[in-house]
């Protein structure tokens, strides 16, 4: 009797461990593809998700559309956060991007930056001569304007204002906003075209003029999830970045709510 008592107690000792299989398997991170314009501030809107649902959040930061033609390539994102509805609309085209889960979740300002403490203010209306601004020498530093979002609302910006082919070719055209941002902080050209919140996010520069709204298209944010992602958290974060705490956060990085 005894040998069988001891051996239904340890019988039973066992159990638990062999019950629960060992450590519980932590859910793999989810992979968020999003515009360098983001940078900050969606990490602080990512870490808050992490601390609420357990699910860590990777994300890569780019040019929207060296992002957007990552996936077209097989990259393996979950989220794709774009800086502009053109490259989303291109995912959506190529049936690459869930439809249902596609929503704008912020929006922003384009700016007109110089290196901190330079004496400038301009007016940013038609007329405006940016070309004598931007002295014999100067560039003007932008995102790409063949591909990059921030660079066509950069191109569409300076058409507006007449000034286009006077600075076409005084161009100082970088692969994201980021660092088209860095080169006026570094002093290596006198202006630069950035959106708001980039300004915001670097004391190097200081804005000297804010383009109107209506010399470019809405500055929109469009988050989805990609048709090959299958974590369970994806929509969930798409969900969680159009909440009003998620939105009080782009706030402070200075976004905008979208027009």
């Amino acid at each position: 009797m005894l040998h069988g008592f001891t051996a239904a107690v340890l019988l039973l000792a066992g159990l638990p461990a062999a019950c629960a299989g060992g450590p519980a398997r932590k859910p793999d991170p989810l992979l968020v593809f999003a515009a360098s314009s983001l940078n900050g501030a969606l990490d602080e809107v990512a870490g808050t998700f992490t601390r609420e649902t357990g699910t860590a959040v990777t994300i890569s930061f780019a040019a929207s559309s060296a992002l957007a033609r990552q996936i077209q390539a097989g990259a393996p994102a979950d989220v794709f956060i774009s800086a502009d509805e053109r490259w989303m609309d291109e995912l959506a085209r190529r049936s690459l991007v869930r439809a249902d889960t596609r929503r704008v979740v912020v929006g922003n300002r384009l700016v007109l930056v110089a290196p901190a403490g330079a004496p400038l203010a301009l007016a940013l209306r038609p007329g405006a001569n940016l070309a004598a601004t931007l002295g014999e020498r100067g560039r003007l530093a932008l995102a790409d304007p063949d591909a990059v979002p921030a660079g066509r609302y950069a191109k569409d910006a300076l058409r507006w204002l007449g000034a286009w082919p006077a600075v076409r070719h005084r161009l100082a055209p970088a692969e994201n906003v980021r660092a088209a941002l860095l080169l006026v902080a570094l002093g290596e050209t006198p202006l630069g075209i950035v959106y708001a919140s980039d300004a915001a996010a670097e004391p190097r520069v200081a804005v000297v003029g804010t383009f109107p709204r209506e010399a470019h298209a809405p500055i929109h944010y469009p988050a989805a999830v990609t048709t090959r992602s299958r974590h369970a958290a994806a929509t969930p974060l798409v969900e969680a970045l159009a909440r009003d705490t998620a939105r009080a956060v782009f706030l402070r990085y200075g976004f905008t709510d979208p027009d």
